[in-house]
């Protein structure tokens, strides 16, 4: 459906289809403040709209702020869930209740498809020849664990392709010091490998046991033969073994994979806290936050949460374990199934050990979400609590997303600008952007500013209007904070008047030691509390948008000072640059080196050759003449 200029709720009501799909709801600033899924469209969007329904108090204020909406019609429901998790995650709405936590989880993979198979860190599980370990919670872990049996079994670490062919290159260091068996220099038989290899697959399903003997009986024989370096060495390995070994806190004599799902919640709050189960045994937890959930059921909590998790992770577990059954238990389950490809089991167990497990995981959701209240409490405070600070002292309503734009130079020297991004009082980077200014040559800061804004909010407009592609500049803000007082209010006020946009604009004042004093706004300036938690804002953001500046300075002054003098060769290049660079050991060598010996070591054409030669002669020949770096650093520092 189309934007309208004018919108009518009730005539567009009436063209709803009797189809399943997906809707989304609009603000009067054009933003997705709601995502939902309909068996029915027809049905499910027209009864936001119906009067004296106890539908809650979160559901009521949304609707209240509802312009306009727009549909999207599906073959099936499960068509319209799958749809409904991407938009959600791609728009993430205000309304709808969100699993803050956006994670990838690693993988430890095997890649069996390779004639020496390695055994590596991933963060995704593709429909490949490989086997998968996992998910696991702890990244550092599963670093550990491939670096631990990588030394055990001494397997190759290297990419290169190994096609049963001997390498022409050296054996890399670690078959020097005994932790690969260099295959790439066919010292190991593809059978041999392919024993250290299954000895890496038992220990993975979770075989301890013969590599702990193996170890002791090594430790005791190198102690007794006093190899006593070799000796510290497998009591390492061992210790590293027990360590991963009694990592392993649950056992179920299934041997199957699952996930337990509980939670926990108080008025305001709720924390979901999952257990990993993975052939039998609990490889990790982990617990998220829940937003916007206060009038939602358990049931509909627990579901959210797994359409939102699920829909992000590609290891589907065969049977999952929940507190409370959701309304969409039949869907979900058909969903999960088709992601997995073999059935999925959604279960809420009542009685004996699998009944404990889930009050174990509610437990310990209920046990984060007292521990971590106060802290959850601060943390609010100082993010969005300051953010209604700000509202109050500058009498505004619905302040979200909040840039603050700051010049940078040296008299006048590569005037750069930045544009930071605070969203709900928090830092939002992928939406920082860095200006380098292009109309002004001086040290002029009202006209650098009046440049970055102008080119920031007129690319806004022309991806607004579709004449310009991409999203960089697309979201305005509903406050903009410029570093500075009147002058700068005033520049930002100019230019936000003749692109014909209207958007508060505030100015942060500094004192003469340069520290923030307060806010100037509409004409005047206004005092602020400087212990209050607004104030502790506004000082973060000015720092920041003053940080990001300088560096983006800095960063342009170093491109401009690493310069090499084999860039001033006329027809040398950086292809012929990195020739001559890897052809002789220092610039010395390049000036003294004859047309044939250039031609040959840093294979030059004639030409080109001939070109650097007469290059160093006159360089040679000049009075102020200096070639420094002869280690030939400077090159490689801008290569680099």
């Amino acid at each position: 459906m189309e934007k309208a200029t004018h919108f009518d709720i009730s005539e567009e009501l009436k063209k709803l289809p009797d189809k399943p799909g997906v809707y989304l709801m609009h603000d009067e600033k054009d933003t997705i403040i709601y995502v939902g899924k309909a068996v029915n469209l027809k049905n499910r969007v027209r009864s936001y709209f119906r009067e004296k329904i106890n539908r809650g108090p979160k559901i009521d204020k949304m609707v209240s702020l509802i312009n306009r909406f727009e549909y999207i019609v599906t073959d099936s429901e499960l068509e319209a869930l799958v749809l409904e998790n991407n938009l959600i995650k791609e728009h993430r709405p205000k309304y709808n209740t969100m699993l803050m936590d956006d994670k990838t989880y690693p993988y430890i993979k095997v890649t069996m498809w390779e004639e020496y198979p390695r055994v590596i860190f991933s963060r995704e599980m593709k429909k490949d020849k490989a086997k998968y370990f996992g998910p696991y919670t702890s990244a550092a872990a599963v670093k550990d664990t491939v670096d631990l049996i990588n030394k055990l079994y001494c397997l190759r670490t290297c990419k290169r392709a190994l096609n049963g062919e001997k390498c022409t290159d050296r054996p890399c260091l670690n078959y020097h010091i005994g932790q690969c068996l260099a295959p790439c220099q066919g010292k190991v038989s593809g059978e041999e490998y392919g024993q250290h290899l299954k000895q890496a697959l038992d220990f993975l399903n979770g075989n301890y046991s013969g590599i702990q003997k193996e170890l002791k009986e090594k430790m005791q024989a190198a102690s007794e033969a006093m190899e006593f370096e070799e000796a510290i060495r497998y009591r390492d390995l061992l210790e590293s073994v027990i360590a991963v070994s009694q990592k392993q806190k649950i056992e179920d004599s299934a041997q199957e994979d699952k996930d337990i799902i509980a939670m926990a919640r108080d008025d305001k709050d709720v924390v979901v806290q999952i257990f990993f189960v993975r052939s039998g045994r609990m490889v990790g937890r982990e617990h998220y936050y829940m937003t916007h959930a206060e009038s939602e059921t358990e049931g509909e909590i627990l579901g959210s949460f797994m359409k939102q998790f699920y829909a992000g992770t590609p290891f589907i577990p065969r049977e999952i374990m929940l507190q409370e059954n959701t309304s969409e238990d039949e869907i979900i389950t058909r969903w999960l199934s088709e992601k997995k490809g073999s059935r999925v089991y959604l279960r809420v167990p009542r009685k004996g050990q699998k009944e404990k497990l889930v009050e174990l995981a509610a437990k310990n959701a209920s046990l984060v979400l007292s521990q971590d209240k106060e802290k959850i409490q601060r943390e609010q405070m100082r993010t969005t609590g300051a953010v209604r600070e700000i509202e109050t002292l500058l009498g505004l309503e619905g302040i979200c997303r909040m840039e603050a734009f700051d010049i940078s130079n040296i008299s006048g020297f590569e005037n750069v600008g930045s544009m930071v991004v605070y969203e709900n009082g928090k830092a939002k980077k992928s939406d920082y952007r860095k200006f380098k200014i292009k109309s002004v040559a001086g040290p002029d800061d009202y006209a650098c500013m009046k440049e970055v804004l102008t080119r920031r909010f007129t690319h806004g407009l022309k991806e607004q209007s579709g004449r310009e592609e991409g999203k960089k500049f697309t979201v305005f803000p509903d406050l903009l904070l410029m570093d500075g007082g009147k002058g700068q209010v005033n520049i930002a006020l100019t230019v936000l008047e003749e692109l014909g946009i209207n958007i508060p604009v505030c100015g942060m004042v500094k004192d003469d030691h340069h520290r923030t004093r307060g806010l100037y706004f509409e004409n005047k300036e206004l005092p602020i509390d400087h212990r209050s938690e607004g104030f502790k804002l506004i000082t973060r953001i000015q720092d920041e948008a003053h940080r990001f500046a300088i560096e983006y300075h800095r960063s342009l002054r170093t491109r401009e000072q690493v310069h090499s003098v084999l860039d001033d060769i006329p027809g040398i290049g950086p292809t012929r640059r990195r020739a001559l660079m890897k052809g002789f050991a220092s610039l010395e060598e390049i000036q003294s080196a004859d047309v044939e010996t250039l031609m040959e070591q840093a294979q030059l054409p004639r030409n080109a050759a001939e070109e650097v030669q007469r290059f160093f002669a006159e360089k040679k020949g000049a009075p102020d003449a200096s070639l420094s770096d002869k280690d030939g650093s400077a090159d490689r520092t801008k290569q680099e």
